[in-house]
C-alpha cells in the first residue's frame, strides 16, 4: 500500500527537501503539499491523505488549529489523515497543543530521513510517535501550561487502572518504550504491549501521546519530576 503524504510548511524549501526523500520511497508518494493551515484543510476536503507532515508556526492557520479541526473530524478530507507535527522544539511553543489538539506525535526538523520515514509508516498503521529521549524535555518545556493539581473528574479515571497498570502508565509518561519498560519492570515486552493496550482501552485514549498529556494532566507524573 502507498502511504499518500502531505506536506503543510510555510518554507517552500523545506518542502522541496522533504519530497525529495519521501518519493524516493517505492511506499510513500506525496499528494499534496499547503503553505499554511487554511491552505491545507482547503486542500484535503478534495484530497485523499494519509499522513500529514504539519508545521506548526504559520500565518494565517497555524499547524495547531488545523490539527485540532483536522482530528475532529468537523474539517479535513476522506480517509480521516494522521497528523504527525514537524517542530524545531526551541522555537515552538505549542507543540504539546498540537498533541492535545490530537496528532499522533512530533519529530524535530532536523531528524534524520530514516527515522522521519520510520516515523510516517507508523503513524500510518495507528501507532504514536514521540521520541523517548524528548518526551520529558517536552513536557517540562511546556510544564507551564499543564495543571498544577489533577481535576476531580480526570483523576478519577486512573481509578480504572491496576496498580501494574499505573506503573506502565508512569513509565511511559516518563518516555520509556516497551522494551524499557519490560526490563524496568522484569515482563516480557509482550506483557507490557498488552498493558499498555489495556490502558488505552480503559481510558479512552487513542495513543501513546494521549496517554503521556493525562499522566500529566492528572498529576499521576509531574513535569521535572
Amino acid at each position: 500500500m502507498t502511504i499518500r503524504v502531505m506536506l503543510v510548511d510555510d518554507q517552500a524549501l523545506l518542502r522541496t527537501g522533504f519530497r525529495m526523500v519521501l518519493t524516493a520511497q517505492q511506499d510513500m508518494e506525496v499528494t499534496a503539499e499547503a503553505g499554511d493551515g487554511a491552505e491545507a484543510l482547503a486542500i484535503l476536503r478534495q484530497t485523499p491523505v494519509d499522513v500529514v507532515l504539519m508545521d506548526v508556526r504559520m500565518p494565517n492557520v497555524d499547524g495547531v488549529e488545523a490539527t485540532r479541526r483536522i482530528c475532529e473530524g468537523g474539517e479535513g478530507g476522506p480517509g480521516s489523515p494522521k497528523v504527525l507535527i514537524l517542530t524545531t522544539f526551541d522555537l515552538d511553543e505549542y507543540a504539546f497543543s498540537a498533541l492535545k489538539s490530537g496528532a499522533s506525535g512530533f519529530m524535530l526538523k532536523d531528524v534524520p530521513p530514516g527515522d522521519l520515514l520510520d516515523a510516517i509508516r507508523a503513524v500510518h498503521s495507528g501507532d504514536a510517535v514521540v521520541a523517548p529521549s524528548t518526551t520529558r524535555r517536552l513536557i517540562d518545556r511546556f510544564s507551564s501550561v499543564l495543571p498544577a493539581t489533577a481535576t476531580e473528574p480526570v483523576a478519577k479515571e486512573l481509578e480504572r487502572l491496576t496498580e501494574r497498570e499505573r506503573e506502565v502508565l508512569v513509565l511511559i509518561a516518563q518516555g520509556l518504550s516497551n522494551g524499557e519498560i519490560a526490563a524496568r519492570l522484569v515482563l516480557s515486552e509482550a506483557t507490557v504491549k498488552t498493558h499498555v493496550g489495556r490502558i488505552l482501552a480503559k481510558l479512552g485514549l487513542r495513543d501513546r501521546v494521549q496517554a503521556v498529556v493525562l499522566a500529566y494532566e492528572t498529576g499521576l507524573v509531574r513535569a521535572g519530576g
